[in-house]
This record gives C-alpha cells, sequence and structure tokens, in this order.
C-alpha cells in the first residue's frame, strides 16, 4: 500500500528550509541569535504569570468555545479604551492564537458558501494566508501592494472578487511593516461584498500614523470602519509574550462571529482555561506592552543600523517588528547565506 499522499502536495515549511543556515553560524560562531521567527524571547508580565499560576481550577473543566465571559469582556474593554471602538462582547470570541484560525477559515467559510473558491490576501506576507486557501482546495491570489506595502486594491481582478471568499488585510503587516488604509479596504469589501479580515496582531507595534484615540499610541483597526462585513483577528503571542499558551480572538460582524464561533464549537477549538485567565490579566494591563514597545523599537534601530553598515538598505518600519531589506539581484537566499 502506497504512503504517498494522492491529493494534495504541501510545499517545505518555510522555516525548515531555515536549518542549514542557522548550522552555517553555528559552526562559525558557536551560536546564532535567530531572528527567522517571530517568537518572543521576552518574559510575560509578572501579573499574567501570577494569574496563570493561580489558574489552575480553571483547568478542570472544559472551557466554552467561545470564550470566557470574562475574556470576551476583557476584549472588549481593550476595544474601547486602546482602539476607540464599542464592541458588543456577543461580537466577540476566542481562538486558540490566532495561526489555527488564519489557516482554517477558509475552509469554513466555503461550507458557509460553495460558490466561492478564492482566497485574496497580500502578495508580501505571513505565508499561512496561502496555506489556509490550499488547505482548503481554493485559489490563492496574491493583492499586489503599493511602494508603502499597502494592499492596491485598484489591482485586484474584478472576476477574482466575484469568486473570493475573503480578503485578508494585515496591517501592520508582518514582514514589511505597512499600513494598509483600513477604511478603503472595508469600503471596498462592503462594495464588492467580500468579507474582510483584517490580522491585526502587531496593532500595539504601530510606529507611525494616527492614534485611534487621543492621547493613545498609533494603531488602527478595521472595526473603527462600523462592524458590518468586517472582522479583526488579534493576538496575545506578540503583545503580551504569551505565543506558549495559545489564545486569541477574533471580532466584528454579527453573523461572520455567530457563525464562525458556531462551527468551531462543533469542530472542538477551545482556549485552555488558565490561558484564558491570563490573557484576561494581560488585557488589563497595558504597563508591559509599552516596555515591550520600547525594546522592539530599539532592537529594529540597533539592526538597521548594523545592516545598513554593511552597504545593505534597511529602512525602518512603519509597524510590526520586522525589517524588510531589498536583496541583491532579488536573491533572499543568497543574502541569508552571507549574513
Amino acid at each position: 500500500m502506497s504512503t504517498e499522499p494522492q491529493g494534495i502536495k504541501l510545499p517545505p515549511y518555510p522555516y525548515d528550509r531555515l536549518g542549514p543556515l542557522k548550522q552555517l553560524a553555528v559552526d562559525a560562531y558557536g551560536a546564532v541569535i535567530d531572528l527567522s521567527v517571530g517568537t518572543p524571547c521576552d518574559a510575560p508580565s509578572e501579573a499574567v504569570l501570577l494569574a496563570l499560576a493561580e489558574s489552575a481550577d480553571a483547568a478542570r473543566t472544559y472551557p466554552p468555545s467561545i470564550g470566557t465571559k470574562q475574556l470576551r469582556c476583557a476584549a472588549a474593554d481593550w476595544f474601547r479604551l486602546r482602539l476607540g471602538i464599542e464592541v458588543p462582547v456577543s461580537q466577540i470570541a476566542a481562538c486558540v492564537g490566532s495561526k489555527e484560525f488564519v489557516a482554517g477559515l477558509p475552509h469554513w467559510l466555503r461550507l458557509r458558501d460553495p460558490s466561492k473558491d478564492t482566497v485574496l490576501y497580500p502578495e508580501v506576507s505571513y505565508p499561512s494566508y496561502a496555506m489556509g486557501a490550499l488547505l482548503a482546495g481554493c485559489r490563492a491570489v496574491p493583492v499586489p501592494m503599493d511602494q508603502h506595502f499597502r494592499l492596491d486594491l485598484g489591482a485586484i481582478d474584478p472576476q477574482d472578487a466575484e469568486r473570493a471568499l475573503c480578503l485578508w488585510s494585515n496591517s501592520p503587516g508582518n514582514p514589511a511593516g505597512g499600513l494598509d488604509d483600513l477604511l478603503a479596504v472595508a469600503a471596498w469589501g462592503r462594495k464588492h461584498q467580500v468579507p474582510i479580515f483584517s490580522d491585526e496582531c502587531y496593532v500595539e507595534f504601530t510606529w507611525d500614523g494616527p492614534a485611534a484615540t487621543p492621547g493613545q499610541l498609533p494603531g488602527q483597526s478595521i472595526l473603527s470602519s462600523g462592524l458590518d462585513g468586517v472582522v479583526a483577528v488579534h493576538s496575545l503571542s506578540k503583545r503580551s509574550n504569551l505565543a506558549g499558551i495559545r489564545v486569541g480572538f477574533y471580532a466584528g460582524d454579527a453573523e461572520l462571529v455567530s457563525y464562525l464561533s458556531e462551527i468551531r464549537k462543533h469542530t472542538g477549538l477551545m482556549v485552555s482555561g488558565p490561558a484564558q485567565v491570563a490573557a484576561v490579566a494581560a488585557l488589563k494591563d497595558s504597563g508591559h506592552v509599552l516596555q515591550q514597545r520600547e525594546r522592539y523599537w530599539s532592537r529594529l534601530g540597533r539592526v538597521s543600523d548594523l545592516l545598513n553598515s554593511i552597504g545593505l538598505h534597511a529602512p525602518l518600519p512603519a509597524g510590526a517588528f520586522y525589517l524588510w531589506v531589498p536583496a541583491t539581484n532579488g536573491d533572499a537566499w543568497g543574502l541569508a547565506e552571507r549574513l
């Protein structure tokens, strides 16, 4: 009996391809500072660790798939205080980190509307948007970006828009750090009747642009355009250095959130009880986020200066904590080997 899959052909996992390059550095210098994946290296806040340590009782029973009332209320408070947006608690739901939500979304949306088969996503982006389409048997169609790494909505083929299950925005963007015009993205989606999903997991690390409310730091959400036809996706992984407990949330359009939370309940997707307790503590604490902003901005500046000093062009991003560096002759793997 053949063990070769007859259907889907998965590409190599992107970060696995970096193994030989890491070994080059280890062989030459004895160690490597791994900047390949945006995994936190700093500790969570003490308040979050204390909440996690005291949450053993929350592990006893099955947690609600949609998220506890405490978590959803904390998310609603955060939307109001940080981004100036009123979101009903009934239109907020938990997810097991944001990656599983991103990768699973096309499948769930296609069950809702089998006549659609296309996922639109930023051309320069996190690989899971396209992978989610592949896993659902859908077309993954990249949307071109302008020189500031913002979605070029005018470049979307009308036929692709007609077939679209959704359009992904990622603002601030991974890896290029661009900031989409989220009001324009939402307006495009409503005009073409395409649901917009906005991955905003780096919103706390927005460096440029206006604040959502007076006195706040820069940062915008697509929900500022209204909740109809749009869903914002957030994560505690980057904001609060909690990648290991896998907790995020999504919020927006009432029908979409209701549908997605119901189908996820049937699949048994749920954030662990202790993780939800820790997430509540994290969302109520903005002090640790300010400290993390300072750390990332300082690191970005130091690495940018270093790369510029060896002849590369490493501008600081408008958001997120990555540097997007043009490679000579477009040879990114050659540049990585050189570095």
